[in-house]
């Protein structure tokens, strides 16, 4: 005997709406490390390179400037500047082309005998577009005021500092300790680079195993 109304046993009828939709899976957690790591290493490379290469230009500058002459007096003139041993007064001298000169350094003592003396190795300044080569080292007994006179066609004089070497050697030295800073933060940046690179790499592959 048929009954009137079919059934279906063993089955679910979900009418006009479909299958529910599966369950709702967690959100994955983001991958660590962070990406911002790397770009914050980077920032600090250039932060140090721009430190060091002013560190390297500001610690040769200062030192050329130290020695630069101070007091100018072209040819035939007469200057009175204070002079002290322990800075080691110099003459210096800028000329477009080889020529004869002289110099005389006279105290407010007589008894003082103040000396020039030529110097053994070359030394050569550029300040404000003036060439200048160390002409005479300045040897005064005492600080004081000195009387300088140089002599010289179109020769520019100047009176200030010896460049010592040792002077020289610790502003190139400084220089380079300045200049070692970009380059410990590059060697920085690198290993964070690959280092968060890997790690991030295994974090995304242990996420996909499950």
């Amino acid at each position: 005997m048929s009954s009137p109304y079919s059934q279906n046993y063993g089955q679910q009828n979900y009418g006009q709406y479909g299958a529910p939709p599966p369950p709702y899976a967690a959100p994955r957690p983001p991958i660590r490390p962070r990406v911002l790591w790397i770009v914050l290493s980077w920032v600090l490379f250039l932060v140090l390179l721009v430190v060091g290469i002013a560190g390297f230009a500001g610690s040769i500058f200062s030192t050329i400037n130290d020695a630069a002459p101070t007091t100018t007096l072209s040819s035939g003139e007469t200057v009175t500047v204070q002079l002290n041993p322990a800075d080691k007064p110099a003459i210096w001298a800028a000329a477009n082309q080889a020529t004869d000169v002289e110099c005389q350094v006279q105290g407010a003592d007589p008894s003082q005998k103040p000396t020039l003396t030529q110097p053994t190795v070359s030394q050569n300044l550029t300040v404000n577009g003036d060439n200048w080569e160390l002409l005479f080292k300045v040897g005064v007994p005492a600080a004081g005021q000195y009387q300088v006179n140089c002599v010289g066609e179109g020769v520019k004089f100047g009176v200030g500092k010896e460049l010592a070497s040792g002077e020289a050697a610790a502003a190139v030295g400084g220089g380079l300790a300045m200049l070692a800073l970009p380059i410990l933060g590059f060697l920085f940046a690198v290993v964070v680079t690959i280092v968060v690179l890997v790690k991030r790499s295994g974090a995304r592959k242990r996420q996909l195993m499950y």
